[in-house]
């Protein structure tokens, strides 16, 4: 223990649920142990409240900081955005720049608001889009944040989102009138999709999905989905949020051949200070002048001076095409290691974001033992790794390294069938629990 776990244990009694994001809770990593604090971050360097450097080979800002922490560059251009008034009466130029950047870069957009999270942007064109239909059903594929119109899918099952966040999600709080209106169906599943546009025809509104989450959209997948958006004149919205920018400059749908009326990004797109923007068809994007749509801090300057700089760095080091190399490593690593060791493992995700998972018995108990052995050798580790380009060779040889001699320890506990004998502390969550 240290102090960075004294002070989440202090947290917890003033913070409900602990932290601001689900993703961070030390529970879904390493309970007990987790490092749960920085105080500095750089590259992919992160060091604790007791002092202790670690390299970040998890999730790099919760995948905020494609460039790596504090990033030179981008940093530049928001201490001149603070020196020179991050706020004021007027507005900032450099929202009109950021909003020319991100159309040219997908000639289809001809507006763009903007925001500060990924939720509230994907809110914001959910919201543009009912407004423009006159429609509210939602149909929905992945992830795509917090808000009422999202969770309500749980009112009625509470088992609808399971495959697209996390199991055991309450919608307690949200309005039980807003039962119905939102319905999930999978990723790559066309059947399932066109069922659910049969059941609701000209009663949806709205039709969303991500670009990519881990399996690479299939041809005829995405085709239905634009042909019945166009057909049942749904306004079709593609959430940029996880993969923007990683695969390609900008959007990912621009790879797949999938043509949306609005796309949402946020993330790496500013590399870890908060920004997030709506881009879309001009007569859509119009329609946000005849809704409220409004907030102070979408004005402020650091946002778009952070993802100016960001985007144009990623374009000038061809930053994506780096994130694919690394990512490949790493999946190549976790195929080779695990063979040497004879553990089951399944590999995913899109390159610049593998992941894997034991196919073993308790799996969670063996991912909490790989988080455990992989912390006491200096790494922050779990089962993913958000590629960054501050990610360098040396970087990660020393993590496959770290890897090969966890595994082998791995393996043995698996052929004694003892790994929890091992664990210092709890199981990790794979769900949602509230904390107590």
């Amino acid at each position: 223990m240290g102090i960075s776990q004294d002070l989440y244990k202090k947290a917890k009694r003033l913070i409900p649920g602990g932290t601001q994001l689900l993703s961070k809770r030390p529970e879904m990593l390493l309970p007990d142990l987790w490092p749960a604090y920085y105080s500095k971050a750089r590259g992919c360097e992160v060091w604790d409240l007791d002092g202790k450097k670690y390299i970040d080979a998890s999730l790099m800002g919760v995948g905020s900081c494609i460039l790596g922490y504090a990033d030179r560059d981008v940093n530049k251009a928001v201490k001149s955005a603070v020196d020179n008034g991050s706020m004021c009466t007027l507005n900032v130029p450099e929202e009109v720049k950021l909003a020319r950047l991100l159309t040219r870069l997908h000639p289809w957009a001809r507006m763009v608001r903007f925001a500060r999270s990924g939720g509230e942007a994907v809110t914001i064109a959910v919201r543009i889009a009912r407004a423009y239909t006159g429609r509210d059903i939602v149909l929905f594929c992945g992830y795509h944040g917090w808000h009422d119109w999202y969770l309500s899918a749980n009112l009625a099952s509470n088992k609808a989102l399971d495959g697209h966040l996390l199991p055991g999600l309450s919608p307690r709080g949200v309005p039980r009138n807003l039962k119905g209106m939102s319905h999930p169906f999978k990723h790559n599943d066309t059947e399932s999709f066109l069922a659910l546009t049969k059941k609701y025809k000209n009663k949806i509104g709205v039709i969303i999905l991500e670009s990519i989450r881990n399996d690479y959209p299939d041809k005829n997948f995405v085709r239905a989905v634009v042909e019945t958006a166009k057909k049942l004149k749904a306004v079709l919205i593609v959430d940029e949020i996880t993969a923007g920018f990683r695969l390609n400059i900008g959007g990912a749908h621009l790879l797949f051949n999938l043509k949306p009326d609005i796309a949402v990004f946020a993330k790496g797109m500013s590399n870890g200070f908060p920004m997030s923007a709506i881009i879309g068809r001009k007569e859509i994007m119009q329609v946000a002048q005849d809704t409220f749509i409004s907030s102070t801090y979408w004005t402020e300057r650091i946002g778009p001076a952070a993802a100016i700089a960001a985007i144009e760095k990623m374009k000038k080091n061809n930053v994506p095409q780096y994130l694919i190399k690394i990512g490949r490593k790493i999946k190549e690593g976790w195929r080779t290691l695990a063979a040497k060791h004879n553990i089951k493992i399944e590999i995913g995700g899109m390159d610049p974001l593998p992941h894997f998972s034991f196919r073993h018995k308790n799996p969670l108990v063996l991912k909490t033992l790989f988080t455990q052995l992989m912390l006491e050798r200096g790494f922050l580790a779990n089962t993913s790794f958000y590629a960054s380009y501050a990610h360098k060779e040396k970087h990660i040889k020393m993590y496959l390294k770290a890897v090969d001699e966890v595994f082998c320890f791995i393996s043995k506990t698996i052929k004694a069938d003892n790994p929890g004998k091992y664990l210092k502390g709890p199981v990790c969550h794979s769900g949602f629990k509230r904390l107590t």
